[in-house]
């Protein structure tokens, strides 16, 4: 299965809905996604990732998404990991990045795991 990403922007925020797989082959796509995302002007101040159908992530998928938060940090972009599936809080757990990557208990984006 691919990754297939539907992007929407407001003036002021962004969101992007992934589907599929984040891995090797799919992750510069989903970063060059968000780099066009967040680099047009005026750049938004929150950017949304609806994972509710995200059905895979390897070490590639989580490198990107810590590269995206990055990057949005970079950009005073407000990065928000909504509607997680469980396995994705898992790896987030096991290798430390949670709390790095998951920073406010917006809806979608509950601390429990």
């Amino acid at each position: 299965m691919t990754l297939t990403m539907t992007a929407a922007t407001t003036p002021r925020s962004a969101s992007l809905h992934l589907a599929g797989e984040l891995d090797y082959q799919s992750t510069g796509g989903f970063i060059d996604t968000v780099d066009a995302l967040i680099g047009r002007r005026p750049a938004p101040e929150d950017l949304h990732l609806d994972l509710s159908e995200l059905t895979f992530c390897d070490s590639a998928g989580l490198s990107g998404l810590l590269l995206v938060h990055r990057r949005t940090s970079q950009a005073g972009v407000r990065l928000h990991l909504e509607h997680r599936p469980r396995f994705l809080d898992r790896i987030l757990d096991i290798t430390g990045t949670f709390e790095h990557l998951v920073t406010s208990n917006a809806p979608g984006e509950t601390g429990v795991r």
